[in-house]
Parts: structure tokens; C-alpha cells; sequence
């Protein structure tokens, strides 16, 4: 990694130390669905988040919200994905219809990432079509999150982006759960064993930046990392996803 690359990311993981964190949970998402929506005239939609309760005023006042277009001056493009040291494995998982979306959780230790010599624990995946995050403006079909945490309760996500094309592999294994859960607002499968490694695939740049949660309250210090190969979803599997959950929008995503 070239000098400036690395005085870049120092910087950003020091402006992250310096967000601080009472709990645990505070840069985790909130599971109280029915209090937002997605609609963008809606009392409880995007643009009014903020203005729902004091502990999600972020979502309206804070100055380093996501998503964003990653052509931002915030962004790094950053190549070497070997600097993502990752050890990932197998274990019991869950999946969740949480009513604006469907979430994958790990119930034992599914391994974690490195970022700056901190290991962020794998948690949890979910994910939201159209894609939140934009490149030069574009928005792909759907984009997955996989929410990290470490000991201190910071919060680091690894975003990929999918287009429509060929199935996904890691999303055909989902599939009859998917079925079992649709339009069940609140209700769970056990998976059994599920190997994260098939979801983050391979890749070699990414794009980097320090930013929020995308869903309420919206807590800023979230490194994010977003790997810039975009991989394929089959129309049927994005569909699966979108129809299982029970809120009738077109889209899941922060605008």
C-alpha cells in the first residue's frame, strides 16, 4: 500500500476511535421496524428519521450519513484486498424476516476481519435492492451488507454490490427458508451451518470511507468497505428476497 494510502487510513480509523460509544448496541441498527418506512412522503420515512426519537437524531444532523456515491473525495479506492485480512468459518445461523428486510445471523463465532490490527466479529447479513450505495450515480439491483463488530461495539460493514444475471450460489442455499418466511413479519429459521465465506467471495479493490449506519439511528464511525467487483443475482432470487418481506415498497434502501 503506497505512504499516502496508509496515513489515509490511519486518519480514518482515528477519527472512528474518537466517536464515542456508550453500549454495545449503539452503532447496531434498530430492530423496531414499524417505526420507519421507506416512503418518501411518509411522516416516518427517510427524510423525517431524524425527527422520530432523540437516540436517531443522527439520521438528520449528522455530517457523515451513508450512503453516499462512492466518486465522493470521501472514498479511497484501494487495492490488495490481502490488507482485509479475514478468517471467516462456518457456524449455526438464523434467518430473519425483519419486515423492511431479510437478515442472516450468526448465533456462534462465523469469524471476523482485520482493519488496522482491530478484528471486526462477523454478526449478521442482510441485504437491500436497489443498492444504497451509487458509483458515478449508478445504482446496481441489490447490495449486501455484512455487519461487523468488535470487543469495543464499533461497527465495520463489507458491502457488495449484484446486478441481475447469473444465480448466486450463496443465496440458492436460502431459498426454500425464504419461502418458509415470506410476508411473516418477525419469523425465524434455523439454518444450521452456514459458511459466510460464500457470501464475500473473491475480490482484489474496494472502496473505502468512514460513515453511518444506513437505518435507524444512523450512529456515524462505521468503517465501511465496499468491494468494487460487482457480482450477479438471478431475477428470481432478488424477487425472493423482495417479496419475503412484508412491507410492499419497491425499495429497502436509504435514499
Amino acid at each position: 500500500m503506497r505512504p499516502s494510502q496508509d496515513l489515509r487510513l490511519a486518519v480514518l480509523l482515528l477519527l472512528s476511535a474518537s466517536v464515542l460509544l456508550p453500549t454495545a448496541r449503539a452503532q447496531q441498527e434498530t430492530e423496531e421496524e414499524e417505526e420507519f418506512s421507506y416512503s418518501l412522503d411518509a411522516e416516518n420515512g427517510p427524510a423525517h428519521w431524524g425527527d422520530i426519537k432523540e437516540e436517531w437524531s443522527a439520521c438528520g444532523k449528522g455530517n457523515m450519513q451513508s450512503p453516499i456515491d462512492l466518486a465522493s473525495p470521501r472514498v479511497s479506492l484501494v487495492r490488495g484486498l490481502g490488507y482485509l485480512n479475514h478468517s471467516y468459518a462456518p457456524a449455526n445461523a438464523t434467518i430473519v424476516n425483519r419486515g423492511h428486510d431479510i437478515m442472516l445471523k450468526f448465533e456462534g463465532d462465523a469469524g471476523s476481519v482485520s482493519i488496522g490490527g482491530t478484528p471486526y466479529f462477523l454478526r449478521q447479513l442482510h441485504w437491500h435492492s436497489p443498492t444504497e450505495h451509487s458509483v458515478n450515480g449508478r445504482r446496481y439491483d441489490m447490495e449486501l451488507h455484512m455487519f461487523h463488530e468488535s470487543t469495543e461495539g464499533k461497527a465495520a460493514v463489507i458491502g457488495i454490490f449484484y446486478e441481475i444475471g447469473a444465480h448466486d450460489a450463496f443465496l440458492h442455499k436460502l431459498e426454500p427458508y425464504l419461502e418458509m418466511i415470506a410476508d411473516r413479519k418477525d419469523r425465524e429459521e434455523k439454518m444450521g451451518m452456514m459458511d459466510p465465506r460464500g457470501a464475500r467471495g473473491k475480490a482484489s479493490v474496494y472502496y473505502r470511507y468512514l460513515g453511518s449506519l444506513t437505518t435507524p439511528p444512523c450512529s456515524e464511525g462505521v468503517i465501511w468497505t465496499i468491494v468494487k467487483r460487482v457480482r450477479t443475482v438471478s431475477r428470481h432470487q432478488l424477487e425472493l428476497l423482495r417479496e419475503a418481506v412484508h412491507d410492499h415498497f419497491t425499495s429497502d434502501g436509504r435514499p
